[in-house]
C-alpha cells in the first residue's frame, strides 16, 4: 500500500545513519580491542560532524538509530544530531544481538534502551531498529507494550512498509504458520543498502568493497524505486565510521546529490514517514 505523501511528493527517502560507535565492536563482534574501538571514536568524533554537515547542505532531516550506551559515550555528538533537527530512535543498549536472547533479558533491555533515552534525550524513542537486523518471536510484541510506532529491522518488503508478522510455527513438510499482523508499522531495511557490511574492514567477512560498485548499486536500488514504485519508501542505512571515511564520503556525496536532483524526493525521518501510512482499518 502507498504512503500518503505530502503534495507533490512522489517517493520518501530515509537515509538513516545507524550510530553504533564502540558498542557494534563490543556487541556485534564481542571484541574490546583499543583498534576497533577506536574506529567507533573516528564514527563519533569525525563521523558525525561530517554527516551532519553534509545533510545541512541538503535540508535533508534523517533518523539515527542509536544504541544508549552511544547516548552515553558520546553525549556531545548526540545533542548535536538532535539540534540539528534530526531524530534519534531506538537501536539497543550495547549494540546486543536481540536474536540470542532470552525473553527475560529481552524485555530487560528493551526497557532499559526506553528508560535511557528518556533520561538522556528527554523522550520516548518512537521507533527501533534492532541491533541485529533480527527478532525473536517476542519482539514485535514488546514493542507494541512499550508503544513504539514502527520498526525498521525487517526485509518482508523492499520499497513499502507494512504490518509486519512473525511465522508462529516452522513445519519443512507442512507449510510455515503465521502469527496476526503487528500494530508496530514496518520499515524495511535492506543488507544491499547498508554501508557497513561491503565497505568496512571487517574480522568475519570480506568488506572494503569498490565505492563505484556500491554507487551503482544504490543508485540502481534508488531508481527502480523512484521510477516504479510511487508512493513507497527508500530507506538507507550508513554508518558514520564507515561512510564517513573519505573514500567512502566522496561516493556517498555523489550519491545524495543524485537524489537530491530527482523531482519528488522528500527526505524524511523514519517517523514523518511512519505518519503518512494509514492501512484499511485506519490505523
Amino acid at each position: 500500500m502507498p504512503l500518503t505523501l505530502p503534495p507533490e511528493k512522489r517517493l520518501a527517502v530515509s537515509i538513516g545513519p545507524d550510530f553504533d560507535a564502540h558498542s557494534v565492536w563490543m556487541g556485534t563482534f564481542r571484541s574490546t580491542s583499543q583498534s576497533h574501538l577506536s574506529r567507533g571514536e573516528f564514527g563519533a568524533l569525525v563521523g558525525v560532524p561530517r554527516l551532519l554537515a553534509l545533510f545541512a547542505a541538503h535540508g535533508i532531516r534523517t533518523t539515527w538509530c542509536t544504541p544508549t550506551h552511544t547516548l552515553l559515550t558520546f553525549p556531545d555528538q548526540c545533542a548535536a544530531i538532535a539540534a540539528g533537527g534530526h531524530e534519534i530512535a531506538a537501536h539497543g543498549v550495547y549494540h546486543e544481538p536481540v536474536a540470542q536472547l532470552d525473553p527475560a533479558e529481552e524485555r530487560r533491555l528493551m526497557e532499559l534502551q526506553v528508560k535511557q533515552h528518556e533520561q538522556v534525550l528527554g523522550r520516548r524513542p518512537r521507533g527501533y531498529r534492532s541491533p541485529a537486523w533480527d527478532i525473536t518471536e517476542h519482539t514485535l510484541d514488546l514493542l507494541e507494550e512499550f508503544g513504539f510506532d514502527w520498526d525498521s529491522s525487517l526485509m518482508g518488503r523492499d520499497f513499502e512498509p507494512y504490518r509486519p508478522r512473525v511465522v508462529t510455527r516452522i513445519d519443512p513438510e507442512d507449510g510455515n504458520t503465521f502469527g496476526p499482523e503487528s500494530r508496530v508499522l514496518e520499515i524495511p531495511v535492506s543488507w544491499y543498502l547498508d554501508d557497513f557490511p561491503p565497505l568496512e574492514n571487517l574480522p568475519r567477512s570480506v568488506g572494503m568493497q569498490s565505492t563505484d560498485l556500491i554507487l551503482q548499486r544504490w543508485t540502481d536500488q534508488f531508481t527502480f524505486a523512484y521510477e516504479r514504485c510511487p508512493g513507497g519508501v527508500f530507506t538507507l542505512a550508513v554508518h558514520p565510521q564507515t561512510i564517513a571515511r573519505a573514500h567512502h564520503f566522496m561516493m556517498f556525496e555523489k550519491f545524495i546529490e543524485h537524489v537530491a536532483q530527482s523531482p519528488g524526493v522528500w527526505f524524511a525521518t523514519l517517523s514523518a514517514i511512519a505518519d503518512c501510512w494509514q492501512d484499511e482499518e485506519g490505523r
